[in-house]
């Protein structure tokens, strides 16, 4: 009997480490989808809910995959439904999630095997876009001391002023150590009933929370290049450029159109003044990175402005961030191969670099596949729902994205709904080539290759 828990271990580090070496992608899967499943265990204790009553069970797994997909949708009110410990687990939930698919299996692999293998140093290599081996072995590590620090310094930039603003001191370090740690990750979760709705022409709030999820959705390795080269921009590699640039242009750009939209809008903006609507449109532009965070009622907004949402949403933020989408340095391969394409350029080039064809190929697959997989959603939640197609497009692209927006009718949908929106937020999180990757039994590299032959486009 002394023997038998010390060899089950053993036994189970094998297991573990056998699963990483030969199907590492579906060890990642496999570890997302266990943490969801332990919070939302969790979420169904009587302990979790204000009431002490036991949380339906739709309600337990759509909050717990949507905290630990830092999505932030709810089909309950976060702040009055959860007791002050059920927030905590959802707040351990976001930031367990906001570590990503790769890290969190690394994470495993370094608690059961006391090593990382190299076949999880180049797969996490991959996800966390590094490409020096030597630096992945402390890669937990630095994501870990990076994304803690940054919490801390916004959550102390937000304690002061909620305490100025009335709450005692336990509130204010409550809150703002919530705000912290959902708008670094990208959640949008709320820890109060009116969220930032009394804030939204408070620049001490909601500016910190702006800056955290810009900062969030660029991921960790743009924020460890920029880091690392701070005084030298010039020097910052392909990918660090291509997602600032792109970034900045879709904020620039998505809240200058906001403000045009709702600037007269008396249900959103109408009623605020000249700086009040600035800060109202920036904030607006920023949270469809994968923020997910809103300051007026979305359900109140034009058509437009959905549309436009639905725009940026789908395109999200940064790879290996916290944000989700197809990422910004797709849509910038894309666009770089459209401009190269209409001069007649033989190659796709961006900041004296020549971008590889295969990088076009999988931005090419990851639209795709991330299109369909909304098309199916929608033609689900159409024939579940007597919804409007508005209405079903924003928030099937807003969990599909992690990002969170509402118009308001995620509290509204059957269980059958729900149950399609916690699918699309766990694959939105996990990414569509990482579950094309788990499921995909083999890769084959062909030897003999067919003539080449061009079809005619267009």
């Amino acid at each position: 009997m002394a023997r038998t828990l010390p060899t089950a271990l053993w036994s189970g580090r094998e297991l573990v480490d056998r699963i990483a070496r030969q199907s590492p992608a579906r060890l990642a899967l496999g570890t997302f989808a266990g943490v969801v499943g332990i919070f939302t265990v969790l979420l169904s204790m009587p302990w979790a809910t204000a009431t002490g009553l036991r949380a339906p069970l739709v309600d337990a797994l759509f909050t717990a995959t949507s905290a630990v997909c830092v999505t932030g949708l709810v089909t309950v009110p976060t702040g009055t439904f959860w007791s002050p410990a059920g927030q905590a687990a959802i707040l351990v939930a976001i930031k367990i999630g906001g570590l990503g698919v790769m890290t969190l299996a690394s994470i495993l692999g370094l608690a059961v095997s006391r090593r990382i293998g190299l076949t999880q140093r180049l797969l996490t290599a991959s996800e966390t876009k590094t490409t020096r081996l030597g630096e992945v072995g402390s890669l937990v590590r630095t994501v870990v001391i990076t994304s803690t620090s940054l919490e801390i310094a916004i959550a102390l930039l937000l304690v002061p002023r909620f305490r100025m603003l009335g709450q005692d001191w336990g509130q204010s370090a409550w809150h703002g150590a919530f705000y912290a740690v959902s708008a670094f990750n990208n959640a949008g979760f709320v820890p109060t009933a009116e969220g930032l709705a009394p804030y939204v022409s408070d620049w001490w709030v909601l500016l910190p929370i702006i800056v955290g999820v810009f900062i969030g959705s660029l991921g960790f390795p743009v924020i460890l290049e920029v880091a690392r080269h701070l005084r030298s921009p010039r020097r910052w590699n392909l990918h660090a450029k291509l997602t600032i640039v792109t970034s900045l242009g879709l904020v620039a750009a998505g809240s200058l159109l906001v403000a045009a939209f709702e600037w007269t809008n008396p249900r959103t903006f109408g009623g605020l003044d000249a700086p009040g609507t600035f800060l109202a449109s920036l904030f607006a532009g920023v949270m469809p990175r994968s923020g997910g965070f809103s300051t007026v009622d979305v359900g109140q907004m034009h058509e437009g402005t959905w549309l436009l949402n639905d725009a940026l949403m789908f395109v999200g933020g940064g790879s290996a961030s916290t944000a989700g989408g197809i990422k910004v340095t797709t849509l910038a391969v894309m666009l770089l191969a459209i401009l190269a394409e209409a001069r007649g350029d033989r190659d796709v080039e961006a900041f004296g670099r020549r971008i590889p064809r295969e990088a076009l190929q999988v931005a090419i697959a990851v639209s795709l596949v991330s299109a369909t997989i909304v098309l199916v959603a929608c033609l689900l939640l159409l024939a579940i729902t007597d919804l409007r197609l508005d209405t079903v497009l924003f928030e099937v692209i807003s969990a599909f994205a992690t990002c969170g927006l509402t118009t308001g009718i995620t509290s509204r949908l059957p269980d059958a709904g729900k149950y399609v929106l916690t699918v699309l937020m766990f694959i939105g999180r996990v990414g569509t080539m990482t579950l094309a990757a788990a499921l995909a039994l083999r890769n084959r590299r062909r030897v003999i290759r067919f003539p080449e032959e061009r079809p005619i486009i267009g």
